[in-house]
């Protein structure tokens, strides 16, 4: 019970860190060029930054297909998740297969709390955007509905905006 309250304190402080620390990264970043970013479509900047503009589904949420380690997976946005989350099923497609020894973490989700095996993702690519050395968690298929791009992913980016049911990632 000790090692769930560290591990949950611990992860609250991170998230909190980074929360903030996305948060100063994305008001001190320039304003965006007129020339819009299609939809899920990748698009280089003047300055040779990678943008990534995603649309927001009927249900609010933002999905971006991935690749990861080499394997596609496709990722549900969430702001709230302090580590990449990914499904076993996603996780073997990228080459990862936990042995059951390895879930040695405990998380709390939404539906309880369960065990996770900790990993670290060499690459995460969306589109024209790369992302190396991300720690990630693997979750039973029956623990997650979709794999989840969590802060990991995200406070890596130069910036990153919610505004109008879109969501612009820049590098």
């Amino acid at each position: 019970m000790r090692q769930v309250l560290v591990l949950a304190a611990a992860l609250l402080v991170g998230g909190s860190y980074i929360a903030r620390y996305a948060d100063k990264a994305t008001v001190a970043a320039p304003p965006l060029r007129a020339a819009a970013v299609q939809a899920g479509e990748p698009a280089q900047s003047s300055a040779g930054q990678h943008r990534m503009q995603l649309v927001s589904g009927r249900d609010g949420h933002f999905r971006a297909d991935a690749r990861v380690d080499g394997g596609h997976v496709q990722f549900m946005v969430d702001t709230g998740a302090t580590l990449v989350a990914l499904r076993e099923t996603d996780a073997a497609m990228a080459g990862i297969r936990p042995m059951p020894r390895d879930y040695t973490a405990t998380v709390s989700t939404a539906n309880g709390t369960i065990k996770a095996a900790r990993a670290k993702l060499d690459r995460i690519e969306v589109g024209d955007i790369t992302v190396f050395d991300v720690p990630a968690l693997v979750l039973p298929d029956e623990a997650l509905a979709q794999s989840l791009l969590g802060m990991a992913f995200l406070s890596r980016l130069h910036r990153y905006e919610v505004a109008d049911g879109r969501l612009l990632l820049e590098q």
